[in-house]
């Protein structure tokens, strides 16, 4: 039996093998609820003080700016939910653009529900977005800018720092979800500028169920969960204090090993297009391939059926997607490459995307890109 291969490494990605010991060690010896004061919480709550000052200067921040989650969507909901409910007094209008992860998106409908005015701004078929759209939707009584650090789908890198530069001047926060980008490029707070960034313990090979939230001192948010007063009274409930543990030895570990990693993925993409230029099947790359976030690579199939792909793919032992996790199983197009390329465009629906990460191989990839030659050739024969 072949070797299965995953390249599906942005949807989630294996755990570490060291996050995984280091957890386990963590959890026979320690379980106490950092909260209190006895022996066994203070022993949990230096867990969690030397995570939060390890994942702080891990994006230069201050520790007491940073907010433990669930995960990103969590993160994403508090701070979009939190900032819009706590500034309703100065405005209600909300920016977003069309490209962005479920978790931001259904959250500005939700607000839309509750009475805030959204505008979901554009993009060009490179997937950024113009800054010149952002400054055109700024209005006065706009209190928050919520815009993506690097697509899940298609890897296009937003330009958040000079959307940051535009609103120097303006009222409205700015929040970025960088659950894709953290770990694969250089993220600081002092160079984005940002007022709220979303960071996911298991897209960086930590835990599921762990994640944080950057919240930039001063920045006016309500808590959209009650409980305790955990978190500074951000984000009752009790710490996964395990899960955070693990999740500071992922941050850790993807920074170490982030430049060569970028290196490394730079050369699996020119293994998959070289292929697929000396066996001559038709090809285009959604968006710009020197452009995007260095793991993602979307690839535009003309006349597949992309279900059918997958699943030939998968017989073949490989593991990729036609985008967001989120919508697995969905026959409806990305609304990525919807807002990339157009309605009419056949990209929403005969593309694939290809994601690398931990474990994977120069020979692992070539054996990707010889199987789908293989299965394209297959599926457009006349």
């Amino acid at each position: 039996m072949k070797e299965p291969i995953y390249v599906d490494h942005a949807a989630t990605s294996p755990i570490h093998p060291v996050v995984a010991n280091e957890m386990h060690t963590f959890m026979t010896t320690t379980f106490g609820n950092p909260s209190s004061i006895h022996s066994f919480g203070r022993k949990s709550r230096h867990a969690l003080d030397e995570a939060r000052e390890v994942i702080a200067k891990s994006i230069g921040a201050k520790e007491s700016e940073i907010v433990f989650t669930s995960g990103g969507t969590e993160a994403d909901n508090l701070a979009i939910v939190g900032i819009a409910r706590a500034n309703k007094d100065k405005g209600s209008h909300i920016i977003t653009t069309s490209i962005e992860h479920h978790a931001v998106l259904h959250t500005c409908q939700f607000l839309e529900q509750q009475g805030f005015m959204l505008t979901y701004l554009p993009v060009g078929e490179d997937g950024v977005v113009s800054v010149e759209e952002v400054k055109k939707a700024l209005r006065d009584d706009t209190i928050l800018v919520t815009m993506m650090l690097g697509n899940n789908e298609v890897g296009s890198i937003q330009p958040i720092e000079e959307i940051a530069a535009l609103l120097e001047d303006h009222q409205a926060y700015l929040h970025t979800d960088a659950v894709q980008a953290f770990g694969a490029i250089p993220v600081s707070v002092a160079n984005l500028k940002v007022d709220a960034l979303s960071v996911s313990g298991h897209k960086i090979n930590g835990p599921k169920g762990t994640g944080f939230l950057y919240l930039k001192e001063g920045t006016k948010i309500t808590s959209v969960t009650h409980g305790g007063e955990q978190e500074r009274k951000r984000r009752a409930g009790t710490e996964n204090v395990p899960g955070i543990f693990g999740l500071k030895h992922a941050v850790t570990l993807s920074l170490q090993e982030m430049e060569e990693k970028r290196d490394k993925y730079v050369e699996f993409k020119k293994i998959l297009t070289t292929t697929f230029k000396e066996q001559e099947i038709s090809f285009a790359i959604n968006g710009h391939l020197d452009k995007t976030l260095p793991h993602i690579i979307n690839i535009h199939f003309p006349g597949i059926n992309v279900e059918s792909f997958l699943v030939n793919l998968d017989l073949a032992g490989i593991a990729a997607s036609s985008g967001s996790a989120c919508t697995a199983g969905s026959i409806d197009p990305s609304h990525v490459l919807v807002a990339m390329y157009g309605e009419d465009s056949e990209r929403g629906k005969t593309s694939i995307r290809f994601s690398f990460g931990l474990g994977n191989t120069k020979e692992q990839i070539q054996t990707v890109a010889d199987e789908t030659v293989k299965i394209v050739k297959r599926m457009t024969r006349r």
